[in-house]
């Protein structure tokens, strides 16, 4: 019998396709498991009980908008959110810190219950040692992600350095993991997702969906 599906007639696809569809996936994932540098950060994933991150860039995709009025606005990504809230979920928590200052940032961080929030910070590594004394973790124990040379100094410090597909070389040359995606379009899920398999969470969450 042959492997291959037929081309449906139909808009669906058939029961054959969808089995194809889970083998590819499969596959992939067994290739990436195969990575050295993906084994790595699972390792050091496993250790993380949070994840900070860079906004402009890493949680958008680093254009600025402007109304006529002056206004700022910015695009947020629903896989990203619903990412942090499986971290969450995971017992993981998340922080944000970047060098520009926003009210949509603020709603939106709100909006995810993003517990630790650090805007207009113009030394980002004093902001960091703050996040250490207020949850008492030690770097290993935190993941950070950001996309330039300003995030390089945290990028440094932490147990899991995590850049998105859009980062500047300089900084993707000392990330443990690069995101298949770029910031703003699932960069952040995959990140979210790295860590709860690096935690062996992910089965468990993806079931706990399933039977909802």
């Amino acid at each position: 019998m042959s492997d291959q599906c037929s081309t449906s007639p139909t808009a669906y696809p058939s029961d054959c396709e969808l089995l194809e569809g889970y083998r590819t996936r499969a596959r992939e994932r067994d290739n990436r498991a195969d990575d050295p540098q993906r084994k790595l950060a699972l390792e050091k994933a496993r250790d993380v009980l949070l994840l900070l991150l860079d906004v402009d860039g890493v949680l958008t995709d680093g254009n600025l908008l402007y109304s006529g009025n002056g206004e700022e606005s910015k695009a947020f990504n629903t896989q990203d959110g619903f990412g942090l809230r499986l971290l969450r979920e995971a017992g993981v928590a998340v922080g944000v810190i970047t060098a520009r200052t926003s009210e949509v940032v603020a709603r939106r961080a709100n909006e995810l219950k993003i517990g630790h929030i650090y805007q207009g910070v113009g030394n980002k590594n004093e902001a960091f040692k703050d996040v250490m004394r207020v949850t008492g973790l030690k770097p290993y124990q935190i993941a950070y992600m950001g996309d330039d040379w300003l995030d390089l100094v945290l990028l440094q410090q932490v147990g899991l350095a995590i850049v998105p597909a859009n980062g500047a070389r300089e900084v993707k040359e000392i990330a443990h993991f690069i995101t298949e995606r770029s910031g703003g379009a699932g960069a952040v899920r995959d990140a979210c997702d790295l860590i709860i398999e690096g935690k062996n969470l992910l089965m468990e969450l993806l079931q706990k969906y399933k039977n909802r």
